[in-house]
């Protein structure tokens, strides 16, 4: 089921799959276009291997690049994401299948705020993250400070979980950022070495200020020639 705020979505239309409902509208507030996809996975692997099939070709003939596909999806991206669950013989080629399905939608897991897992037995002997909130850089372009909070278990043995853009007012801002890029393999170490490569004159304060325009400079290049080309890195789903 999908439920929306008519002053805050404004709706057009949806599509329907066996585990999904794609929504497609428009964010009223910033009058943005954009496709959530609520997502109820079922627990077997081939059946979870046709939602991720099907839903990918529901993208792929999307003519809309801000996508959000959040929900349970019954599936980890690690072993450290399920806890006292046994009996799983085929939780490595799920975490090869559901991990190959990001990739190849090009979505990106936002950061999680909260609890590290999202479902919990109720006698506290098993817990896994099962539930999360994926989306593609487009959505990261227009709300770059999204995350998702993982809230407390009440009725249900889930977690709720809440997908939103907090914006705090920290004064002028040297460059803007994209939080993503903090999870990309290898980007700290990146700043670290051109941080670290700078060579300004000035006090502190005068050479901080040169090298946060330098790493600006460089950061753009970074982003459009390395985390930029994410459609050109996709492969097909095995």
């Amino acid at each position: 089921m999908s439920l929306w705020h008519k002053e805050g979505f404004s709706y057009e239309y949806h599509l329907m799959g066996k585990g999904f409902t794609v929504v497609v509208g428009q964010h009223v507030k910033s009058s943005v276009k954009c496709v959530v996809a609520n997502v109820y996975s079922p627990c077997a692997l081939n059946a979870k291997k046709t939602l991720w099939e099907e839903l990918s070709n529901v993208k792929a003939a999307s003519q809309e690049s801000i996508w959000c596909c959040c929900g349970d999806f019954n599936a980890v991206r690690s072993r450290s994401e399920r806890k006292g669950v046994r009996g799983r013989n085929d939780q490595a080629r799920e975490i090869f299948g559901f991990n190959s399905f990001i990739e190849y939608m090009s979505l990106l897991d936002l950061p999680l705020v909260g609890k590290n897992y999202t479902w919990f037995r109720p006698d506290g002997t098993a817990k896994s993250r099962i539930d999360r909130g994926l989306v593609m850089e487009e959505w990261l372009l227009k709300w770059p400070m999204c995350k998702q909070y993982v809230l407390r278990r009440e009725v249900s043995d889930h977690c709720a979980l809440v997908i939103k853009s907090v914006e705090k007012d920290w004064g002028p801002k040297p460059f803007r950022s994209i939080e993503a890029w903090f999870l990309e393999r290898g980007f700290n170490i990146m700043v670290k070495d051109k941080w670290k490569s700078f060579s300004v004159q000035g006090n502190k304060i005068v050479k901080f200020k040169k090298k946060m325009k330098l790493l600006k400079s460089d950061l753009k290049v970074w982003n459009r020639e390395v985390f930029g080309n994410l459609h050109t890195t996709k492969r097909r789903i095995l």
